[in-house]
């Protein structure tokens, strides 16, 4: 009888999940709420240590952290695995869900990533995120109590993996409808209106971020001297030279008239600066309006800042890049300010 109960309670909890789950998915669009949902009640259920949501990033043939939670997690936002590399990496490869109840007997434990957080992993579960034709990602949870964990607790748990896996599927058609309403006619690039969102949704979970502000020297002159046709063929070749210039994760956007913004994710100042140089270089180095015989030469102003350190919020770090722009504008120009360092002087 005593087992009975047990198992009664169990089946119990598992459909208050169950609905919870249902709930969240038929309730909001927002990937990032109904993935915490998903994760919270796993977490609640199956008392790991710590746990991961890992995304494959199909560019890059790799997994990188999208959430994770435990004492360790602030050092997991730079960790990526190789496709097949470790238990996670593993089953983002094969497809197939992995039961280790010590990782010191399993020939594909990255203990790479124990060494980057300090932490002592003993057992893990990784689940896959099946769509219809490929993975989307793995569930990882670390030393769970594997004296409880037996098959009915796996089919629960890759049930709840369906679950998650059904709602970035959804997201991302969704955000392909979005995709018609978020660009820039002239340019091609994401407009203000997705700029906020990415840039909300990276300093959510508190990611290293960069941000270039620019602006286009003189841009009014070329509209008035050439008109606004000209001016518009000229914006859009900049944006197509600014976006050859980034990494894949990385975001272009036209913020409004001559401005442009660039986001790049997990990018610190010294490295954003970097890119920065690229992006004044390559405008130095460019002619633009060559088939229309104008061969126009611009120039811009650049500010730069970095999340969290010169912001604590997503509008702040955007002022602060602002700011810096106009500093350099106000100045010499044809130049980049870096927010607590002032305007290179090169």
């Amino acid at each position: 009888m005593p087992e009975a109960g047990t198992q009664l309670t169990r089946q119990s909890q598992e459909l208050t999940i169950f609905h919870d789950v249902a709930k969240a998915l038929t309730s909001s669009l927002d990937l990032d709420s109904i993935l915490q949902t998903i994760m919270d009640k796993m977490a609640e259920y199956f008392r790991p240590d710590t746990w991961s949501l890992l995304m494959v990033d199909e560019k890059q043939d790799d997994l990188y952290f999208a959430i994770a939670v435990g004492d360790k997690a602030e050092a997991l936002k730079n960790v990526r695995l190789k496709m097949g590399e470790g238990i996670a990496g593993w089953v983002a490869k094969h497809g197939d869900a992995r039961v280790v109840p010590d990782v010191r007997n399993d020939p594909f434990f990255a203990s790479r990533v124990d060494d980057t957080t300090k932490w002592e992993t003993r057992s893990m579960i990784c689940v896959p995120l099946r769509s219809k034709l490929r993975v989307l990602g793995v569930i990882q949870l670390v030393n769970v109590d594997m004296a409880r964990f037996k098959e009915p607790e796996l089919f629960f748990l890759q049930a709840l993996c369906d679950y998650a896996a059904i709602a970035i599927e959804n997201a991302r058609w969704v955000e392909k409808i979005q995709e018609l309403t978020i660009t820039d006619d002239c340019t091609g690039l994401y407009n203000a209106r997705h700029l906020y969102k990415t840039l909300y949704r990276s300093s959510r979970f508190g990611y290293e971020f960069s941000v270039l502000f620019i602006d286009l020297d003189h841009f009014k002159a070329v509209n008035d001297t050439y008109g606004h046709l000209i001016g518009s063929k000229l914006l859009a070749e900049i944006g197509y030279l600014i976006k050859a210039q980034l990494r894949l994760i990385d975001f272009a956007f036209r913020y409004g008239g001559d401005e442009f913004v660039v986001l790049l994710p997990q990018t610190g100042k010294d490295q954003a600066l970097v890119v920065a140089r690229r992006l004044r270089d390559g405008l130095r180095a460019s002619v633009f309006c060559k088939e229309e015989g104008l061969n126009l030469n611009v120039r811009a102003s650049i500010g730069l800042s970095t999340f969290p350190h010169d912001a604590r919020t997503a509008h702040d770090v955007i002022r602060q890049a602002d700011g810096m722009m106009y500093m350099v504008k106000n100045s010499t120009r044809d130049n980049i300010g870096v927010a607590q360092r002032g305007m290179l002087e090169e």
